[in-house]
């Protein structure tokens, strides 16, 4: 009984550490590109006085 829950507690730990990894894993490069890409978008007060025709 014991063995068992080693084994279970053993693979509850390794779920976790898979879970964890691809959660963090590469996010601070897809960050850095997002703000990058939301600094050069345009605001959305300026898109609508750009697209209003006089």
């Amino acid at each position: 009984m014991l063995l068992i829950l080693l084994e279970a507690l053993g693979a509850g730990c390794i779920l976790v550490l898979i879970v964890w990894w691809t959660m963090f894993s590469g996010r601070a490069e897809a960050e850095a590109a997002h703000r990058a890409a939301n600094l050069q978008a345009p605001k959305p007060d300026q898109a609508a006085e750009r697209d209003i025709q006089p």
